[in-house]
């Protein structure tokens, strides 16, 4: 996995590109999530169009983002779900748990 950035309004907008799969993928988002909160940036957007294949682990990095930026005061938003990946949320309901935007304008105009 490859992971750009940048921050638009004051959201940061995450843009992994491949598959997610945990391991280094895992430290790497991980990583870039603390950055941001350490810059005082608690609003966060994930955009997976670039995302080809995420696994088991690969929902577990999405959930462990969205609770360490909430533990902070902040919130993680999805945006430009794939089918694939919109078809994981669903199988284990976590469509409940992550706010989906079918843009990352769209989701940066939620917060």
């Amino acid at each position: 996995m490859k992971l750009t950035d940048y921050v638009k309004e004051g959201v940061a907008i995450l843009e992994p590109r491949g598959k997610i799969m945990g391991g280094p993928d895992a430290t790497l988002l991980h990583e870039k999530l603390h950055e941001c909160i350490e810059k005082g940036i608690k609003k966060v957007v994930i955009d997976l169009s670039q995302v080809d294949w995420m696994n088991s682990t690969g929902l577990g990095i999405l959930i462990s983002g969205l609770t360490t930026l909430r533990n902070n005061g902040g919130e993680l938003k999805l945006a430009n779900v794939t089918e694939k990946i919109h078809s994981l949320l669903v199988i284990t309901k976590l469509v409940t748990v992550f706010e989906a935007f079918d843009s990352v304008n769209e989701a940066v105009d939620s917060f």
